[in-house]
């Protein structure tokens, strides 16, 4: 079942239960053990620098969800239908004149009934709540990874809603449901790009870096809450600070510092000098400021911890897993991880173990993102600290500290994919696990 209509379908389940949908989709319950991961379950450790990467050397399968029921605005579909005036059963979610996304058509409500609203976006636009907008700066030029990712060939910066709620960090779920929920946390709606970035979004941000480009200071905060303040510190009581000036010493995203990434004499960067066939594989090598830096010039932000597991996690359903309860094997239907891509063998072979974003099309989370489990790491704005209750749209802020990256990576193993499970970087380290996924304005 490709991802639109596993969603579309699982939408309409979850208004009775996750089990129906599991059911649906073939889900199977699982007797994995989902505790802590000890190691980082990688199976190459590729670090091109001297700087203790340390990623995994921490982790915690343990996190929890609350209040308010999944839903996706971008789809023509939702967890509720209704009868209209006239006895006429109304296509779950379409209320007169409300205007979605079915990838990239815009439609529109009509007598209880989702049609086309006109031509699809196609080029440097993307649909947005139902109209063509412009594009983020690293797809505003056409070509691969940067409008040639999914199925349709849609916009790599797709960014799809995730409406807030209360869920717990730390649960297990072994695939009946979540078990031993703790350290609550609240989390305004936002929005999440669909796919990881890619090596040709990403050049585009070189490109820019190399004429001059440095982040304004005080830029990528969470400014729509707290009343312009941004994510709060849970231990410390302060905002975000955004950018420091400080911090532009710390972006290199060279040619040597990008392609640096070999382990065992193989090479794992997907960064090439010029562009060549893996533009649409995800970016890695790069250390957190760089991937900071990224998302505040492509209009965004990076996902705060809370806001990663949340999405990860389907918000209070607390998955075992971004999709459900699968079992995700090895044929990199659900997940790329533990070198599996691209042939099941779990050989571990360099930069072709790593597969274009997107291609794990089953694996596709509550909200509509893919990869979040697998494929790469991602960097999240967080120092890694034990968690502090409560959080309420809080981020652990603390400068130079490890920062926290979340969702397993392609030679992970089978633990990293679950959502509470957590690793720690040194902030400076450049490691071929590791890439970014940016956060927007809801």
């Amino acid at each position: 079942m490709g991802r639109g209509a596993a969603r579309l379908v699982c939408l309409v389940v979850w208004a009775q239960t996750f089990a129906g949908c599991a059911s649906i989709l073939g889900i199977e319950e699982q007797t994995l053990e989902s505790g802590d991961a000890g190691s980082d379950g990688s199976a190459f450790d590729a670090t091109a620098d001297t700087a203790s990467g340390g990623d995994g050397a921490s982790t915690d399968s343990s996190a929890p969800m609350d209040s308010g029921t999944p839903t996706d605005s971008n789809a023509p579909m939702d967890s509720s239908s209704s009868t209209d005036a006239a006895g006429e059963e109304e296509q779950p979610g379409c209320g007169p004149g409300t205007r979605s996304c079915a990838g990239p058509q815009p439609t529109l409500c009509v007598d209880g009934a989702w049609q086309n609203s006109g031509a699809p976006c196609s080029g440097t636009t993307l649909c947005v709540d139902g109209t063509c907008a412009a594009s983020p700066p690293s797809c505003a030029e056409a070509g691969p990874g940067t409008t040639t990712c999914g199925a349709g060939n849609e916009s790599c910066c797709t960014h799809l809603p995730v409406p807030g709620g209360i869920y717990d960090r730390t649960y297990a779920n072994l695939g009946s449901g979540p078990t031993g929920a703790s350290d609550p946390a609240t989390v305004s709606s936002f929005r999440l790009d669909e796919y990881e970035v890619t090596v040709g979004r990403f050049r585009t941000f070189v490109a820019a870096w190399d004429v001059g480009y440095t982040p304004p200071a005080g830029s990528g905060t969470h400014s729509y809450l707290n009343q312009g303040m941004g994510l709060i510190d849970p231990v410390s009581g302060q905002p975000e600070t955004g950018w420091l000036a400080s911090d532009d010493a710390n972006l290199d995203p060279s040619d040597t510092n990008l392609g640096g990434c070999v382990s065992s004499g193989e090479a794992y960067s997907t960064w090439t000098p010029s562009p060549g066939d893996d533009e649409s594989l995800p970016i890695n090598c790069l250390n957190w400021y760089e991937a900071y830096a990224f998302c505040i010039w492509d209009q965004g932000f990076l996902p705060s911890e809370a806001e990663w597991e949340y999405a990860s996690a389907g918000g209070s359903l607390e998955l075992e897993y971004p999709w459900g309860a699968a079992a995700p094997g090895t044929a990199s239907q659900y997940a790329i991880y533990g070198c599996n891509y691209p042939d099941g063998s779990g050989t571990c072979t360099g930069v072709a173990n790593f597969a274009p974003v997107g291609t794990a099309v089953m694996g596709v989370g509550v909200w509509g993102q893919l990869d979040l489990s697998g494929s790469v790491l991602e960097w999240n704005l967080d120092a890694y600290a034990n968690y502090v209750d409560p959080c309420s749209d809080c981020a652990y802020l603390t400068p130079g500290s490890d920062r926290v990256t979340r969702g397993g990576g392609a030679g992970y193993d089978l633990a990293s994919l679950r959502p509470p499970a957590r690793n720690s970087s040194d902030p400076a380290a450049r490691d071929s696990d590791v890439g970014l996924r940016c956060a927007r304005a809801p």
